[in-house]
């Protein structure tokens, strides 16, 4: 009896043992099937990929092959005709290449440093298939093939750039230009400031060590984060011996922009008192015996001794009468202001870009550098204002302020006002 019941136990065991391996072959049999199909698909779509980057690699070789794009930066001396004799381009797309830039009034002249853009397409005998001249930091004009091919149409783009605004402050240790520089404040910038406070401070005996500046600016990013330009100043405040000198930007009406105290006057006055930064005084108007040639003579104008190659401003707006070799007074500019004054620059090392007889030029506009041409014991700017035909002493002349705002214009400014001193607060929190 017992041996039958353990000989039945044993049947079951096996029957149940056989059932459960059965059971596991099934489940091991479907996973790697299923393994096996999805690294078969996983391969298949790799393969896929491995064709298709090859093929894409072939057609991008292939199109690269066709096109060669060049960068060219612009050198001093150089033009168009100079630029596209350099290229390996036929005459006739040479002769369209200078019509097209021709018709464009502003990239007549070119710049050092200036960039342009060529693609060429070296299968239909290396014809100029688009390029593009930089205007400036901030835009470019794109030329394009026309229709017919025969020329170009041409388009000015805005490039991608991000403006964020700058606070900077400091106390001025030995010149307001080399203080601003450590801070990397853009030369462009620096000689905007100083501009602004010409009428009224001399840069040589009105500033002390210790004393400090302010100043709110633009400025142009690219996707790399790299400043390309710099633009407006919104806010300048120069505070010598304690007293603050407050410059606020203002619109006061239709394209009509200007720099305003917090009493609402314009510092603008007809002529700069000083026409350059970061320079001493080294010889006054009057009397005095000539360091070469040595008898005493009348000196009609005021020295401003400064580094060689400092930026000579222009002290008010007007047109260049004279940019020339002076004899002893070396190269020289003389600009007629209106028709009581007018303004001479002399010893510079060279004149500033487009500065010739019949150019108009701007306040503040840099017309030279300082140099010690012509008879000078070293670089300095011989700076003379003529009243009249009269030539008199720069340094005590009285110039009306320029306009002062009431009413209406008044009240938009004192809000204006408001704005940027809140903006001031809030990039001095971020510092």
């Amino acid at each position: 009896m017992f041996t039958k019941f353990i000989k039945k136990t044993k049947s079951l065991s096996h029957f149940i043992w056989l059932v459960l391996l059965i059971i596991i072959t099934s489940f091991v049999t479907y996973f790697y099937e299923t393994n096996k199909k999805s690294q078969y698909e996983s391969l298949k779509k790799t393969l896929d990929n491995v064709y298709f980057k090859k093929t894409f690699s072939k057609i991008t070789s292939n199109l690269e092959n066709r096109y060669l794009m060049l960068n060219y930066v612009v050198k001093e001396g150089d033009n168009y005709e100079n630029i596209i004799n350099k290229l390996e381009v036929s005459k006739y797309e040479k002769k369209i290449f200078l019509e097209a830039v021709q018709k464009e009034e502003k990239i007549r002249i070119l710049r050092p440093n200036q960039e342009i853009y060529f693609k060429i397409d070296k299968k239909e005998k290396t014809k100029i298939i688009e390029f593009i001249v930089e205007i400036s930091k901030k835009r470019d004009i794109h030329f394009v093939r026309n229709d017919d091919k025969e020329n170009f149409v041409s388009k000015t783009l805005e490039k991608n750039l991000k403006k964020i605004i700058v606070y900077k402050e400091s106390k001025i240790l030995n010149s307001l230009y080399q203080t601003a520089l450590e801070l990397n404040i853009k030369p462009n910038v620096i000689v905007e400031f100083a501009r602004l406070y010409g009428f009224q401070v001399d840069f040589q005996r009105d500033i002390w060590k210790n004393d400090s500046f302010q100043i709110i600016y633009e400025v142009f990013l690219n996707k790399d984060g790299e400043i390309i330009e710099s633009g407006n100043i919104i806010f300048a405040n120069l505070s010598l011996k304690n007293e603050d000198l407050k410059l606020y930007r203002h619109e006061y009406g239709k394209n009509k922009i200007d720099y305003f105290d917090e009493n609402g006057k314009s510092m603008r006055k007809t002529l700069m008192k000083t026409p350059i930064n970061g320079a001493r005084l080294s010889s006054s108007f009057g009397k005095r015996k000539h360091p070469i040639l040595g008898f005493t003579k009348m000196h009609t104008g005021t020295d401003f001794a400064a580094p060689m190659g400092t930026p000579i401003l222009a002290s008010g707006d007007g047109i260049v009468t004279r940019a020339k070799w002076c004899g002893g007074g070396g190269n020289c500019v003389k600009i007629k202001h209106n028709r009581v004054y007018q303004t001479v620059y002399a010893h510079m090392s060279k004149f500033g870009r487009g500065i010739k007889k019949g150019a108009r030029v701007k306040q503040g506009q840099v017309i030279g550098y300082v140099g010690s041409t012509g008879l000078s014991t070293g670089p300095h700017l011989h700076y003379e204002v003529i009243e009249n035909g009269r030539k008199i002493n720069s340094q005590k002349l009285k110039l009306p302020s320029g306009k002062i705002l009431k009413g209406d214009q008044r009240k938009t400014f004192e809000v204006n006002k408001i704005k940027i001193e809140v903006l001031k607060s809030e990039l001095i929190s971020r510092m």
